[in-house]
């Protein structure tokens, strides 16, 4: 069941330098929603992920978060607010373990209290962490420093989690349980947005798409009308 818009993204414009890669995009997340972020290499998905999530603020145009404006608000103050980042790359701290980069997690007041009970939260969903957990970051597998990654998301206890590209490079059956993972973190009450390479996964895993090229939107739907249109058909699923 999805409600009141949680995030909206309106009409922005974000450029690296003097090149602009985002042109007046538009796109809102419903409390309780997954939603996915579609587009080729380059179309600007990760750069949306990072203007909401304070690390490449729009030039133009605005962001609300459950009807707050973010605009002056840095990166770690949206955290607090709940709002949280897996980017791509997983962006691990390689030298330090496991235990250490999931503390890292609960930096911030709101949730250190609390990170005890959210570290035995996370070692329970992710065994092989807990396996893990005095070894060193960046001598895991792809599919280990991915878990690694959401579970450090979630040591911040968000209420909005972006994953950027979680499967890449990832082995089929680990793709699968990844996808397993965003739809159980979904279950318990958290709001995603999603942006992920296997389209087909990322449209069995969501309620709704956006489709955006070259920086703009362009188409959006949900992920059944997004799955029968052919020109997503042809374009993103090969069919």
């Amino acid at each position: 069941m999805t409600g009141a818009p949680m995030l909206e993204v309106d009409g922005i414009d974000v450029f690296y330098g003097d090149v602009q890669v985002l042109y007046g995009l538009s796109l809102e997340v419903r409390e309780g929603e997954i939603v996915t972020l579609l587009g080729s290499n380059g179309a600007g998905k990760t750069t949306t992920l990072r203007a909401i999530s304070g690390l490449r603020p729009p030039r133009k145009g605005e962001i609300r978060f459950r009807g707050r404006s973010l605009a002056s608000l840095p990166a770690a103050r949206r955290a607090e607010l709940g709002i949280a980042l897996v980017p791509e790359g997983r962006e691990l701290w390689p030298q330090l373990t496991v235990r250490e980069n999931l503390d890292l997690g609960a930096y911030h007041p709101r949730v250190r209290a609390n990170a005890a009970r959210n570290l035995e939260t996370v070692l329970a969903m992710f065994p092989r962490l807990r396996e893990r957990s005095s070894q060193v970051a960046g001598s895991l597998s792809g599919g280990e420093q991915q878990m690694c990654a959401i579970a450090r998301a979630l040591m911040s206890e968000p209420t909005f989690l972006m994953l950027d590209e979680p499967s890449l490079g990832l082995a089929p059956v680990l793709v699968e349980q990844v996808m397993r993972t965003v739809a159980e973190l979904h279950a318990s009450g958290i709001t995603v947005l999603l942006v992920e390479q296997n389209l087909r996964k990322a449209l069995e895993v969501a309620q709704r798409g956006t489709v955006i090229e070259t920086g703009r939107v362009r188409l959006e739907g949900t992920s059944a009308e997004l799955s029968r249109n052919p020109e997503i058909r042809a374009a993103y699923l090969g069919i």
